[in-house]
């Protein structure tokens, strides 16, 4: 079990582990070196909305799906479990908390999910928040070692955001962010408008800084573009919390679909040359399964979805862009397995012969 959790370097670079046939994986002395050069180009990202909750009420059928889709990089968001360390002491963001009883035992039911097929064939990385909040997972097969992983918009692997919102590998010819956006929220305090408008002044800083490699952005952003990004415009830009109206109309509705957000992630697109894979694919308006959120079926939101999960690649990859998929769909949430949100997958075509990505 230790496989899954091998310390990363000071600089975030990662040894390959070896696997032997009962780690449920491949001896990686029979990995060619050809395979070994190979790049990611299959991904898969999902708000799990409580990975272990997942684990223990829809792992058969979200097993089945993934290995039936067999991506080579799955990103989670939202798994909800604690990061190691004991109250009041320094947490270990990039362990699993394992020092009571009840910790030691949701560890066990993870730990024995991931050992077994298919994701005994992958490397998973944590990055998690102090409690049973946000946090993220990434998890790459293990013929695809990256050369960095780093946890932070500032890209040093030591240093974790708050609440693990990041996780950023990098591959011989491109990066793969995996980002839990914060919900812009409600109201203009500090724990929700000017919390998200500084992680967009932060994301576009990092997309322009990143420049120097293209760039894949996945997660869950919290944003829903366009109005075709949503199943009811109106009903979400006239959306209100007890009553209250914000003083800026730009911040009136709801969050992920103000105004306020759809311009600043706009800017982020645009100064990062960077496109939304689906939508370059899908230009139009899918009721039934164009969304990657879907409000409770029991009340005012039941038939109300949101387009908030995405991959976003950079021009220059765009052409490679083979599909771009939303996995779930249908107001009873078909294919979410148990989480508000689904799968979305992507799939890269393979660089032309004459390039050198190596």
């Amino acid at each position: 079990m230790k496989r899954f959790f091998q310390p990363i370097g000071k600089d975030g670079s990662s040894k390959k582990p070896s696997l032997s046939k009962e780690d449920g994986g491949e001896n990686t002395d029979q990995v060619s070196e050809e395979e070994k050069k190979k790049e990611p180009l299959k991904f898969l990202t999902w708000n799990a909305n409580s990975f272990l909750i997942r684990v223990k009420n829809n792992w058969p059928e979200f097993t089945k799906f993934v290995s039936d889709l067999d991506p080579d990089v799955i990103a989670v968001q939202e798994v909800r479990m604690p990061a190691a360390g004991s109250k009041g002491a320094p947490k270990n963001h990039g362990e699993l908390k394992d020092d009571t009883s009840s910790s030691r035992e949701e560890k066990k039911i993870l730990m024995r999910a991931l050992s077994r097929p298919p994701f005994g064939n992958y490397r998973v990385w944590w990055s998690l928040a102090d409690s049973k909040y946000a946090g993220t997972a990434l998890f790459v097969k293990k013929c695809f070692q990256p050369k960095k992983v780093s946890f932070s918009l500032d890209q040093k692997a030591s240093k974790h955001e708050p609440e693990g919102r990041v996780i950023l590998a990098e591959f011989e010819s491109f990066r793969l962010l995996n980002t839990y956006v914060p919900n812009n929220g409600w109201k203009d305090e500090e724990t929700s408008f000017q919390r998200r408008r500084k992680w967009d002044k932060r994301m576009l800083e990092f997309v322009v800084q990143s420049s120097d490699k293209p760039l894949i952005w996945c997660g869950d952003l919290n944003v829903s573009h366009e109005e075709i990004d949503v199943s009811h415009p109106e009903f979400f830009s006239a959306a209100k919390h007890n009553g209250y109206v914000p003083p800026n109309k730009e911040d009136c509705g709801q969050p992920g679909f103000t105004l306020a957000e759809r311009r600043r992630f706009g800017g982020i697109l645009k100064e990062g040359k960077l496109v939304d894979a689906y939508r370059l694919l899908h230009k139009e308006k899918d009721m039934e399964g164009g969304f990657s959120w879907s409000g409770n079926p029991i009340g005012k939101y039941r038939g109300k979805r949101m387009r908030i999960d995405y991959f976003i690649v950079p021009e220059a990859l765009k052409d490679r862009i083979v599909a771009c998929e939303i996995h779930g769909q249908g107001i009873e949430l078909k294919g979410f397995y148990g989480s508000d949100h689904c799968p979305v997958s992507l799939e890269l075509s393979e660089t032309s012969s004459g390039s050198n990505q190596s």
